[in-house]
């Protein structure tokens, strides 16, 4: 008989899976904590605390995704993680509607897989135990203010080419750099969004997995379809991975997705794709400010100029709109004074060209993180000064 942690020691994870050798290098990668079994047999009546639960790859080939369905709809102090070969969008959907928190894909590698457990522990601190004591400890408090919403910061260009996902790219960076609490980046170029590939990201997840969950969408949930920049902390919710799944998700999808994420991140920084429709005019109602990213060439600025009459005619306050001019010190004889005449609107930021651009693109690394000290990385430490400080500052400094 398998002997069970008690409910005074660390939160048990039990191990499920048929292949012995695989249920072994799980049980391995999670360490002490790990029960590893070959089946669910037993498991739920001998735990009565919250415990975290890993589903093998073969739990992933049963009907109903798991055989754990029934299980996980009477306790919801269960933690269940999925392991899955076939990492399809219909495998994933299939497993959230049963009760599982998370999939990974097969093999897993250590440091994603004690995330995950990491993850999912956290989102049962606050579940009461069924005829016990909850052993599960209190994970660190966020340092962003649950009473004060986080702000949301749309990038947005009328013509494709301007910079916008550099520029959002980098600006969630810097953010996560320096705010007290976590910083979000939403890739919300639906059809051929570059986020991901930007930051040299490979994600389990994308924003049609919060999608194709909605009706049991909420804050772990939502947290568990992150990637984590590495090199800053910054979490990204990335574009669909094909142009098909952007007719999935809708305006009301899309700002419940923003509403959740701004309830528990200092900064959601959104990315959009270089045209109005639904989920952009909802995105643009919804964000406290809209970056609006022009280039130095007559197209750009006549595209920028309807798209400024579109923002007016749809009542759109105009003190949250923010032009930022990018390759403003490129030799197009076209001067700053004269676009921002032409637009009637004063430019907030000043972007110059610089060659560093497409080389930290093509590295996969940010420019202000691969060319700290260049003129463009300088001109973008400014622009996030203006909504985090880099000084030891608790209030943040607003547009001038």
């Amino acid at each position: 008989m398998t002997t069970f942690p008690t409910s005074d020691a660390a939160t048990p994870i039990v191990v499920v899976e048929a292949d012995p050798s695989v249920r072994s290098r799980l049980a391995m990668q999670l360490g002490e904590r790990a029960v590893p079994l070959e089946s669910l047999d037993g498991v739920e009546e001998r735990y009565t605390q919250p415990f975290l639960l890993v589903l093998g790859p073969s739990c992933a080939l049963v009907p109903g995704v798991t055989g754990a369905e029934g299980m996980l709809a009477r306790r919801p102090d269960i933690g269940a993680i999925l392991i899955a070969e076939d990492l399809s969008t219909e495998v994933f959907q299939r497993a959230m509607r049963s009760g599982v928190r998370d999939v990974l894909g097969a093999p897993v590698d250590t440091g994603q897989l004690n995330e995950a457990v990491r993850r999912v522990g956290q989102s049962l601190q606050s579940m009461a135990p069924i005829g016990g004591v909850a052993t599960i400890a209190p994970s660190a408090t966020t340092d962003a203010d649950p009473a004060t919403p986080g702000r949301v910061i749309t990038v947005f260009s009328t013509k494709g080419g301007a910079g916008k996902s550099v520029l959002a790219a980098n600006l969630g960076v810097l953010l996560a750099q320096r705010a007290e609490g976590p910083v979000a980046l939403v890739d919300a170029d639906l059809q051929f969004g570059d986020i991901a590939v930007m930051l040299k990201l490979a994600p389990q997840h994308t924003i049609v997995d919060a999608v194709g969950s909605f009706e049991r969408l909420d804050q772990g949930f939502l947290e568990s379809l992150l990637a984590t920049h590495q090199a800053s902390g910054l979490k990204v919710l990335p574009a669909p991975l094909e142009p098909a799944f952007a007719d999935q998700i809708g305006a009301e999808q899309m700002n419940r997705i923003i509403q959740l994420l701004r309830s528990f991140c200092s900064f959601v920084v959104v990315d959009t794709p270089a045209y109005f429709n639904d989920v952009v005019l909802g995105l643009i109602e919804e964000s406290d400010d809209v970056l609006l990213v022009a280039g130095m060439d007559i197209p750009n600025i006549k595209n920028v100029k309807i798209g400024l009459q579109t923002l007016r005619l749809l009542n759109t306050p105009m003190n949250k709109i923010h032009l930022i001019l990018n390759r403003a010190n490129s030799k197009v004889k076209l001067e700053v004074g004269e676009v921002e005449r032409t637009l009637q609107v004063k430019a907030d930021a000043l972007i110059p060209s610089d060659v560093v651009v497409p080389q930290s693109v093509n590295k996969g690394t940010p420019v202000v993180l691969d060319a700290p000290r260049s003129s463009i990385a300088k001109s973008l430490e400014q622009l996030a000064d203006r909504f985090a400080p880099q000084k030891a500052e608790t209030k943040k400094k607003g547009w001038r």
